[in-house]
């Protein structure tokens, strides 16, 4: 298969992947992987409210820091 990048995304990609240190199909591989082999949840839900709030979740990448979530850096 051949995918052809438009000039916006292969620019994008190309940076992201010198930033990282990895080669440009290396970093696209990954990302398709990641999108659509992703493994199954560990959770399973066990009933239909639990359906509906998995489905409501969205996984952001990231972590937040204690002093982010704590009161004080809530206000800041």
């Amino acid at each position: 298969m051949v995918i052809t990048l438009g000039p916006e995304l292969e620019a994008a990609l190309k940076e992201l992947s010198r930033r990282q240190g990895v080669a440009p199909e290396v970093l696209a591989l990954n990302a398709l992987r990641e999108r659509f082999l992703a493994p199954a949840p560990s959770v399973q839900p066990q009933d239909e409210w639990e359906r509906r709030l998995l489905a409501a979740a969205t996984d952001c990448g990231v972590s937040l820091s204690h002093s982010a979530v704590s009161s004080e850096g809530l206000y800041e």
